[in-house]
């Protein structure tokens, strides 16, 4: 073109070209006081261009601003109906209208990142008129995708989302029009304004694109995640990263934290292959972020303390997602297993292992060819880290060990940044995270003194914490660890009692041992219940709705430890039933006076109305004999 040759129009592109260096570059370095400097004078820049050409073209009579032409189209029109257009995109009057579109798009852009919200929304929305005038082409397809995820992410930021959803499903659908019909490289925004010769690359051109409309899944997928439409989050958000990657178009740490985030969706919806796919590639990619600068590099620079602190954070709370991974896993296939009351159904186990050597092999082929992630550089890495790992529910000991010990590794690299010092409340989330680890490996131990064995590893870790933490500043933790200390205890005492129950008679150790169980049980669940009584010591007559189950749980388990205390002295034994009735009765009563309670505790109220009426006789039995006994 003649005009792109003339010196006028050079001057015009080095002008956008500076505009372009303020906004981007310039701007990072504007002070405190003076945030928008740099963004300020770009705007002045493109608005003179904007007058310059806008003044041209009408003297040429091409075209107006957009604002009042019975040409312009709604923004909502169906993408790549171009019937009635005014002008051919690709013709030199669409190149002038695409150029006065692309000027309204930065200017919107600048006045939104100068919080200038509703200035921006008029230029992007005359940037839509503008380009609804041609028909879409290579020229002006990516402009028209681009001022629709500003859009999009302008009425999400108003917590519009229909009306971003709108915006964004519309540039996706152009995208892929585009790419059935076309295909090519289509000019990029920076392109309208470089003199003739300079244009992009096809291949840069291309990457533009792409990252355009890899913008559009990832909007997409935070509009769907707040529309709670969380199956289509998780595919845009899967499918926006795999372009990440594909493109090279990311961030190491920022694409691995999603990933594991993602990973966590994938959990909830029991996709432990994918799950696994994610966090394998989490770690890989988090790696490409560097090595982690040594604790002495740390204190000679704060650049050098800021990097080892952000790589230490990032690699421990992908650590914490493989934890979820593996516990996750462990439960989901306890669920499977456990028959009426806790224990392995071994018929369950033979069944389902029969089904798993059938199935498995042939769906994990079908699905996992359309999740991978990973370019050639770092597709083996990822592999190999997830060969480590089943994503296979295990069926018995040796493969639910298998998933507890990759656990329990990254359980011991997460606690190197989550200290307790520090970070409180994230280390005590690990450790009981390490406990139920413990708990649900314990389930498929068919040794009973192992499986005790188990569970003093939790008591050993949780203990020393509970003792030691301020129940003022830490009253829900500390009433989660006093709760799940005396679970603990109560499941030891099971598991005593029922060894205890293969012998001809418990030995004096037996004995001691069961009954030191059952007190420390009933300690901790006593704590508990003091925590929620009044600072004057007294028991709420209406528990709050989230301490009902727990409360009255706890009583009832004190009930029963009371009654299951093993002594020969007469006075003792009657003793502990009647504190055993007086624990049964609290139950019975407050459901009594709450009947809303009935439902939440079905079970332990109708053993407690039992027990309420046979511990009496028992209790007159006692006293009967003491007293023939005198």
């Amino acid at each position: 073109m003649a005009d792109n040759q003339s010196a006028e129009w050079t001057a015009v592109c080095e002008k956008f070209r500076l505009a372009h260096e303020l906004s981007e570059i310039e701007s990072k370095k504007d002070p405190e006081n003076n945030p928008f400097r740099s963004k300020y004078k770009a705007r002045d820049l493109l608005k003179e261009i904007h007058c310059s050409l806008k003044k041209d073209f009408e003297e040429e009579g091409e075209v107006d601003n957009g604002a009042d032409s019975e040409s312009s189209h709604t923004v909502d029109g169906e993408p790549g109906n171009d019937f009635g257009k005014a002008y051919a995109g690709d013709s030199p009057a669409g190149l002038r209208v695409a150029r006065l579109a692309v000027l309204q798009y930065h200017l919107g852009v600048n006045h939104i990142e100068t919080e200038e919200l509703s200035a921006g929304e008029e230029h992007l929305m005359t940037c839509m008129k503008l380009i609804d005038k041609c028909t879409t082409t290579r020229e002006n397809v990516s402009l028209f995708i681009q001022a629709r995820n500003q859009l999009g992410i302008l009425w999400a930021g108003r917590d519009e989302i229909e009306n971003a959803q709108g915006f964004l499903e519309i540039a996706e659908s152009m995208y892929l029009l585009y790419m059935k019909e076309d295909g090519q490289p289509p000019l990029d925004l920076q392109d309208f304004f470089v003199p003739e010769g300079e244009e992009s690359s096809q291949q840069e051109k291309t990457r533009r694109f792409e990252m355009a409309y890899t913008h559009t899944l990832y909007y997409l997928a935070q509009v769907y995640k707040n529309l709670q439409q969380f199956e289509r989050a998780g595919q845009y958000c899967h499918s926006t990263l795999q372009r990440q990657l594909e493109y090279k178009q990311f961030v190491p740490l920022e694409w691995a934290i999603n990933a594991a985030t993602l990973s966590q969706y994938y959990i909830t919806k029991t996709r432990y292959m994918e799950a696994r796919h994610c966090l394998a590639a989490a770690s890989v990619i988090a790696t490409l972020a560097g090595e982690i600068p040594s604790e002495a590099a740390a204190k000679e620079s704060e650049a050098e303390f800021e990097k080892r602190e952000e790589l230490l954070q990032k690699r421990a709370e992908i650590a914490r997602c493989w934890i979820k991974y593996c516990l996750n896993l462990l439960q989901d296939a306890k669920k499977l297993l456990e028959d009426n009351v806790g224990e392995l159904d071994s018929d369950r186990q033979e069944e389902l292992k029969r089904a798993r050597r059938n199935e498995e092999e042939e769906k994990e082929k079908g699905r996992k060819s359309a999740i991978l992630f990973g370019s050639s550089d770092t597709f083996d890495s990822i592999c190999s880290l997830e060969e480590k790992v089943s994503s296979m529910l295990p069926l018995e000991f040796e493969e639910a060990r298998g998933i507890f010990l990759v656990g329990q590794g990254y359980v011991a690299q997460a606690k190197e940044y989550f200290e307790m010092d520090g970070h409180v409340t994230d280390h005590i989330e690990i450790l009981q995270d390490h406990s139920s680890l413990f708990k649900v490996l314990a389930f498929f131990e068919e040794d009973m003194e192992r499986r005790c064995k188990m569970h003093k590893r939790r008591v050993d870790m949780l203990e020393p914490i509970c003792k030691d933490l301020n129940a003022q500043y830490y009253l829900l933790i500390c009433r989660q660890l006093q709760f799940e200390l005396a679970e603990t205890y109560y499941e030891m005492m099971d598991l005593k009692l029922a060894v205890a129950d293969k012998q001809d008679q418990p030995d004096v150790h037996t004995i001691k041992k069961f009954n030191l169980l059952c007190s420390s049980s009933t300690r901790y669940y006593q704590m508990f219940l003091d925590s929620v009584r009044s600072p004057e010591g007294k028991f709420p007559e209406k528990l709050e709705d989230d301490l009902v189950r727990p409360a009255l749980v706890a009583k009832f388990r004190v009930a029963r430890l009371q009654s299951k205390l093993i002594s020969s002295n007469p006075a003792s034994q009657l003793e502990n039933l009647s504190l055993s009735l007086e624990s049964y009765k609290f139950v019975v009563q407050y459901c009594e006076e709450n009947p809303e309670a009935k439902n939440v505790v079905e079970t332990e109220l109708e053993l407690s109305v039992e027990m309420a009426t046979l511990l009496p006789l028992k209790i007159n039995r006692i006293k009967s004999t003491m007293a023939s006994a005198n």
